[in-house]
């Protein structure tokens, strides 16, 4: 497996560890274990704008922290609706679409709609009751601000290099008309509904597994690539496991799950740009720890399901691919 070039990934990596430290942390200390799924989706607005200058930076992630609070705050609503199982998959596949269009829209970077989705469908399986709606919300919210405040820290050292965030600019009717977008937004819409229905007609216990699965297949600028994508999601996934199986048998609660996942999201962002497949050695126990810490499984069904519903994701996704027709190869060919 080769590795991509190093291109300052450790200052990355550090901005995101401290993103998630802090509010998981505290929420722990807090005995608010429950909430701490909203605080880490809200820590994930620092891996956006990774590789930009701290003006352009602090724009894209106050927007895309706003739409991680909102997606998380959707997911709770739903969460409350009879038989939300199953209303997660149509929310969960137009948001797809909505997501990826605003990603083009706005230029964000990482770019796609899988943080939105997956903080969303994450939020929507949690069990919840109306007061949490707002307690999610503010969570969110404020681990998204800190993330923001951490990927400032740099301005110390400099204080006179300061300036005001840049918002970007959305350019929403140039996304919808550039070659290829409807089909593209079609093929969220269908991947991600057939793969979060087979999955919970299947009531298999994580369903949002295999949509995103579908969402990281999807992702990427041709064919070739998303393909590849695909491949790497599952081969990672199943060497990730086993990584995940050692953790979990290991069992860390409480403060040392917190440092773990830390170390691990730590891992993943000084890989994810180099090389998907290695860095999903770390993803999958982050994932799985993650979902462990605010609500404990049996761990062999655990490890299980992830494989399964990953594997469902990856050829939903890649038959989409194939099977929707692509206007922009079709133009070019």
């Amino acid at each position: 497996m080769a590795l991509g070039p190093h291109r300052g990934a450790h200052r990355v990596a550090i901005r995101a560890g401290v993103s998630v430290l802090v509010p998981l942390l505290a929420l722990v200390l807090l005995g608010h274990v429950e909430w701490t799924a909203y605080a880490a989706f809200g820590a994930f607005t620092s891996l956006y704008g990774r590789n930009h200058a701290r003006p352009e930076r602090a724009g894209m992630q106050a927007v895309a922290g706003g739409f991680l609070t909102l997606a998380v705050t959707l997911g709770v609503l739903v969460s409350l609706a009879p038989d939300s199982r199953w209303l997660v998959v149509p929310v969960g596949a137009l948001l797809a679409a909505g997501g990826s269009l605003t990603s083009d829209a706005y230029g964000w970077h990482p770019p796609g709609p899988l943080f939105l989705v997956f903080g969303f469908a994450v939020s929507a399986m949690v069990p919840a009751t109306p007061a949490t709606v707002p307690v999610a919300a503010g969570i969110a919210a404020l681990s998204a601000l800190f993330s923001m405040l951490v990927a400032q820290v740099g301005v110390l050292r400099e204080p006179a290099s300061w300036s005001p965030p840049v918002l970007p600019v959305p350019r929403f009717r140039d996304a919808l008309a550039s070659p290829g977008a409807v089909t593209h937004l079609v093929r969220y819409v269908v991947a991600l509904s057939v793969a979060g229905g087979v999955a919970t007609a299947l009531n298999w216990q994580h369903p949002y597994w295999a949509m995103v699965a579908a969402v990281v297949v999807l992702s990427g600028p041709d064919l070739l690539s998303r393909l590849t994508r695909g491949v790497q999601r599952v081969v990672g996934t199943l060497l990730g496991l086993g990584v995940a199986a050692v953790i979990l048998q290991w069992g860390p609660q409480g403060v040392v799950a917190v440092l773990v996942i830390v170390v691990l999201q730590v891992l993943t962002e000084l890989f994810v740009g180099r090389n998907y497949a290695v860095a999903l050695l770390f993803i999958t126990p982050l994932a799985l720890l993650m979902g462990q810490l605010a609500h404990a499984s049996p761990t062999v069904p655990l490890l299980r399901d992830r494989l399964l519903e990953t594997v469902l994701g990856a050829l939903v996704g890649a038959v989409v691919l194939l099977l929707v027709p692509d206007r922009l190869r079709a133009a070019t060919a």
